[in-house]
């Protein structure tokens, strides 16, 4: 098996980056994307739905991260589902968790740690470029 290079640090770079030019109030995400891997890749994508409408910048913040997970996976061969749906769409949202629990145990795991991963960086970037005066 050879090292494959996927540039998470790349990638939380830019995410941090442009959840600060959206709303600087974004970045305090990171820290909860973090928090909310243990709960499992469900929990993970389904957080965008509950942030939308209220507080879209942080709802796109998280969603853009799922997706960005969802092409780092498919580089190491493994496809997550990322269905469009809204909060006003219960079966859609219950066909996706569906999609997502579907997936083979050793392909969670493996979803999981990189998605970790990601969240690592995202939080070592959002304190490298929060500043002083930010929030919390």
């Amino acid at each position: 098996m050879a090292w494959e290079f996927y540039g998470l640090d790349r990638v939380a770079q830019e995410l941090v980056l442009n959840a600060r030019i959206r709303d600087r109030d974004s970045l305090n995400q990171s820290f909860k994307m973090r928090e909310s891997v243990a709960y499992g890749l469900e929990r993970f994508w389904g957080e965008h739905l509950r942030l939308m409408p209220k507080e879209p910048d942080k709802g796109t913040y998280w969603k853009q991260t799922w997706d960005e997970l969802v092409e780092l996976m498919k580089k190491a061969g493994i496809t997550l589902p990322s269905d469009r749906v809204s909060l006003d769409n219960p079966d859609g949202i219950k066909k996706m968790a569906e999609k997502l629990w579907e997936i083979p145990l050793k392909d969670q795991r493996v979803a999981l740690a990189v998605l970790t991963q990601l969240c690592d960086s995202l939080v070592w970037w959002t304190q490298r470029y929060k500043g002083t005066g930010d929030a919390d």
